[in-house]
């Protein structure tokens, strides 16, 4: 499914340290929608297919389009489609297996 909305065609390519690429050739995009002086982030983040890993932040999130399955370290996954929220409590070290690139809108807080 292509997202057609005005506002996707803002995201800014982000660059994915090498190092996290599992597999495949994935692209990642963001926009930040909203930044607090307390450290909370809001925005959208796209990814293209691909397996790449990442260390999570504390971060809330709704996937609007695409489909992937997140493995967490010890094992655990969760299937990741649009409709379905997430929560991280910062510092779980995860694998995103993107089958149909993922768009999804979060909420982070870092500091």
């Amino acid at each position: 499914m292509k997202t057609v909305h005005p506002v996707t065609d803002q995201l800014e390519p982000e660059e994915l340290d090498p190092a996290q690429i599992v597999t495949g050739n994935p692209k990642t995009s963001e926009l930040t929608l909203a930044e607090s002086e307390d450290g909370q982030v809001s925005g959208l983040w796209r990814c293209t297919p691909g397996v790449v890993t990442d260390t999570e932040l504390e971060e809330s999130f709704l996937v609007i389009t695409g489909r992937a399955t997140l493995t967490y370290e010890d094992g655990r996954e969760f299937i990741l489609e649009p409709g379905v929220t997430h929560r991280f409590e910062g510092g779980e070290k995860t694998t995103w297996d993107v089958q149909e690139t993922l768009l999804k809108a979060y909420w982070i807080r870092e500091g």
